[in-house]
């Protein structure tokens, strides 16, 4: 009798240091990808809410000014902007630009900067 082959368990924490940049930005594409999916029907929410109701407008206001909505807010920028960025990198690679490693690497580098950069701006405006 045979004995099947168990799944390897690969731990994401103990992988992390050894992966090279441009599978951390994967990575991180989709784990925005997930967060901007996951936000869709509370922002859906609150902007129809938002637009029937003038009380809750003003109330939404009160809300956006503590700090951890503030927060959830900074994230759900990095999301959006981390997505974008990310997104128009993938969209070259898939045309076969900038396939090569170094070219690469480089790209991956730009996409977290920018990302970042982006974030730090718009989340100035907010805060």
């Amino acid at each position: 009798m045979q004995s099947k082959s168990r799944p390897k368990f690969l731990d994401l924490f103990t992988l992390a240091p050894k992966m090279s940049i441009t599978a951390k930005v994967s990575i991180l594409h989709r784990v925005s990808g997930v967060l901007l999916f996951i936000s869709i029907p509370f922002v859906l929410y609150v902007l129809h809410q938002s637009l029937v109701s003038n009380s809750f407008y003003e109330s939404l206001y009160g809300v956006i000014s503590n700090p951890i909505v503030k927060l959830v807010y900074l994230v759900l920028i990095w999301a959006f902007m981390y997505h974008l960025c990310s997104g128009v990198r993938f969209l070259f690679l898939d045309k076969h630009i900038g396939v090569e490693i170094k070219t690469a690497k480089t790209t991956a580098k730009i996409v977290m900067v920018i990302s970042l950069l982006l974030t730090v701006i718009l989340g100035a405006l907010i805060w």
